[in-house]
């Protein structure tokens, strides 16, 4: 099952680097909530993809997204809380590095992010 979630972190930097707000959002559930660096709330996969879209149109065109799940913990045999350090490689060569909470669950089989708070630590 942590093989399983992990992965899903390998997809969104896959869809980050792709460029594609519906890849990167994939894997959130149609429902999740999502809230941005800066604390914005976003509602619904097909917001957080937008969002990400309108991102990757801008700043964050031809940037990548590389993502270490630092821990899972199991809450029930069908979701877990997810703590994960990210780096955001801009194409000017900026790193920007985030860590996210995020609550998982097994919807149908399928593993899915349905909360995710983003956050840039304080040095």
């Amino acid at each position: 099952m942590s093989n399983e979630i992990t992965r899903l972190w390998d997809r969104m930097a896959d869809g980050w680097a792709a460029g594609s707000g519906e890849q990167f959002a994939a894997v959130f559930s149609q429902d999740t909530e999502f809230v941005n660096v800066r604390g914005e709330e976003q509602r619904g996969r097909d917001t957080v993809a937008a969002g990400h879209r309108a991102l990757f149109e801008t700043h964050y065109r031809g940037s990548t997204l590389t993502a270490d799940v630092r821990s899972i913990r199991f809450i029930t045999e069908h979701a877990a809380v997810v703590h994960v350090a990210s780096t955001v490689h801009t194409a000017d060569g900026e790193a920007i590095g985030t860590h996210a909470q995020a609550v998982v669950e097994r919807r149908d089989g399928e593993w899915l992010i349905s909360a995710f708070h983003n956050m840039i630590p304080a040095n």
